[in-house]
Order: structure tokens, then C-alpha cells, then sequence
């Protein structure tokens, strides 16, 4: 069985430079077991943002590649923090918030992205956890998608 880190290496990404908080949070916060992780953005690998709005600038298929970005960069936010991807034990919990145009129905197909990404990096049985993917007339910066979760570290 391979580790998260070896996970993560054999789907050939690149994690972007962990963000740095742009208001008053920390960015991930360790209480006994668990990681809370802050509602991260569209970072990428040279620090600017994805921006815009799907159904408007952006299509569905770019809008679930944004979500796996923002997966990337709370990636990099547990590496920056805990030194690996091996520190996690599962995912708990997802909230993804998806920036789009009233008609939009299709939220959870946008985060799959991220919850791909988690199931590829901790596996099916502790890479996937309870979510909830809904839409928002508008996120900071103009960014399609942020997402926050919580994991439960190892012991």
C-alpha cells in the first residue's frame, strides 16, 4: 500500500506555492486529531489566480480543473504546515463553494475535482469523506471556486 506522498507523486501535478492568508485566519489549524483547513482559492503554480464565473467565463470541464487547483493548493497548505501528506489519516469532511451564474446546477460535478484528487492521493476509503458543493452569486477575487475541509490526522 503506498503513502499519500507516493500517491500524490504518481499523478504527475505540482503543488503551487502554499497561500499565504490575504485577511485575519490561519490558514489550517490543528485541534487534537483533526486539521481544519480555511476556504482556499484558485492558486496557481505562479501564484496568480484562475478568476471568473462559471456558466459565464468559465465552462463546466474548466470549472471542475479550478476545483482540482484549489485541491492542489490546500495540498501545499498541509505540506507547508504538517512537513507531509503522510501527517493525514483521512478526509473528513468538504465544503465546496462554487462562483457561477443562477442557472447553474451542476456544483458537485465542479468539486469533484478536489474530491478526485483527495480519493487519489488517501484512497477510496480515506480519501473520500462527507461533502457539500453549493453555489454563490460571488467569491473573493472573483474566483470560481473555494473549498474548506477538515481531516482527521494520524496518531
Amino acid at each position: 500500500m503506498n503513502t499519500p506522498e507516493e500517491n500524490f507523486a504518481k499523478t504527475g501535478l505540482t503543488l503551487p506555492p502554499a497561500p499565504t492568508p490575504l485577511g485575519v485566519y490561519k490558514p489550517c489549524l490543528v485541534d487534537g486529531k483533526y486539521l481544519y483547513v480555511s476556504g482556499h482559492g484558485t492558486v496557481q503554480n505562479d501564484k496568480s489566480l484562475i478568476i471568473g464565473r462559471i456558466g459565464a467565463d468559465i465552462d463546466i470541464h474548466d470549472g471542475k480543473l479550478a476545483a482540482r487547483q484549489v485541491g492542489l493548493a490546500i495540498l501545499s497548505t498541509i505540506k507547508a504546515n504538517l512537513g507531509s501528506l503522510n501527517k493525514v489519516k483521512r478526509v473528513i469532511k468538504v465544503l465546496g463553494m462554487v462562483n457561477c451564474v443562477p442557472e447553474f446546477e451542476k456544483h458537485p460535478y465542479i468539486i469533484n475535482g478536489c474530491s478526485e484528487l483527495f480519493a487519489e492521493v488517501w484512497g477510496p476509503e480515506n480519501g473520500i469523506g462527507v461533502r457539500s458543493a453549493v453555489g454563490f452569486g460571488s467569491l473573493p477575487d472573483n474566483i470560481p471556486v473555494e473549498i474548506e475541509a477538515l481531516f482527521e490526522l494520524e496518531q
